[in-house]
């Protein structure tokens, strides 16, 4: 698997990789910074001071106590639903696409769209006071309705938000495989 670094729309390092699985099978993953250990110690310094100080003007030792197990569970609890290691696009050209999330924990959170249901891949742009941000999106239609137009707009890559570049390069790969299915179903 190729890996191609980019930077997220904060500056932070992040990594695309593409798999190609055939003409109309592709894979995007987009890997975030690990978790660090200098913030994590650094939070961890910061609760016990704040315990060490109460503790000291209160002497009661469940002060200490509170502090180790909210530390301890304020982890758990930041590896399993907060921090994510890699966000994945599979593009199954006849299927469907599947986006999955994978936490620091290993927690995995996965979501298939049917083929049927994408109407298009776009690259849609959000401004924020001072800040314009790009995201690539699905753009989903209800099937049992056609002429409705689209009914949802579903991002990808929220995690780890990257530049326009980044989206770019995924935004054309996935058009290629959706206009060569789209060619084939209108024949």
């Amino acid at each position: 698997m190729e890996g191609k670094g980019y930077m997220d729309i904060y500056g932070n390092t992040i990594t695309l990789q593409q798999q190609a699985y055939g003409d109309t099978c592709q894979d995007f993953t987009v890997t975030s910074a690990k978790v660090s250990v200098r913030s994590l110690t650094t939070w961890t310094c910061i609760v016990w001071v704040v315990a060490y100080a109460i503790f000291f003007y209160t002497d009661h030792s469940a002060v200490l106590t509170a502090a180790i197990l909210v530390s301890i569970v304020g982890l758990l609890l930041y590896l399993h639903l907060v921090k994510v290691d890699h966000e994945s696009l599979l593009i199954l050209g006849s299927l469907g696409i599947q986006r999955t999330t994978t936490y620091a924990s290993g927690r995995e959170h996965t979501v298939f769209v049917e083929m049927c249901r994408v109407q298009d891949v776009v690259i849609n742009e959000g401004i924020s006071m001072h800040r314009v941000n790009y995201y690539l999106c699905l753009l989903l239609k209800d099937p049992s309705d056609p002429q409705a137009g689209v009914s949802q707009v579903v991002p990808v890559f929220q995690s780890a938000q990257p530049r326009l570049d980044c989206l770019a390069e995924v935004y054309r790969s996935c058009q290629e495989i959706l206009s060569s299915q789209w060619s084939k179903a209108a024949s």
